[in-house]
């Protein structure tokens, strides 16, 4: 594959139904979107997210972005699934209702490598959160036995 082919639309709704069978999903009910080298996700606020001070806990945080960027990278491989090799987020602030929305982009891709930036902003827009890591493929195809559909 070159840097410059984009895969075809049924590869990005593929990946959104691999997504959505994940059994973490049904804890967090997070809706996929994906375009080339793009991810959106979205996360409806429960109670049941929050810690003991009663604002959403990092962990939420880490899975809107881990998976943004996650998504962003493996909507460029149609083979295979890709796996995160390190992730760093930036809490900016809390957040204890609505909507969280995370934005993946792809910076940059070398051989086995992808480099990804997500954002984490509430429903007004403001910036909650953001991350950035590196994802590689690995040996996990992409096939219906996971969900790739």
């Amino acid at each position: 594959m070159t840097e410059d082919y984009v895969p075809p639309p049924s590869h990005f709704r593929k990946l959104e139904r691999v997504y959505a069978s994940a059994p973490i999903n049904a804890y967090f009910r997070p809706r996929l979107t994906l375009s080339a080298g793009r991810a959106e996700i979205e996360i409806p606020i429960e109670a049941k997210m929050h810690h003991a001070a009663g604002a959403v806990h990092g962990t939420v945080y880490f899975k809107a972005l881990d998976d943004a960027a996650f998504f962003a990278a493996n909507s460029l491989v149609e083979d295979s699934f890709v796996l995160t090799s390190s992730f760093t987020i930036y809490m900016l602030q809390p957040i204890v209702e609505g909507t969280l929305r995370a934005v993946g982009r792809v910076t940059h891709r070398t051989g086995r490598l992808f480099f990804a930036e997500a954002e984490l902003e509430d429903q007004q827009g403001n910036a909650i959160a953001r991350g950035s890591g590196t994802f590689m493929r690995s040996k996990i195809e992409l096939t219906a036995a996971i969900g790739y559909r």
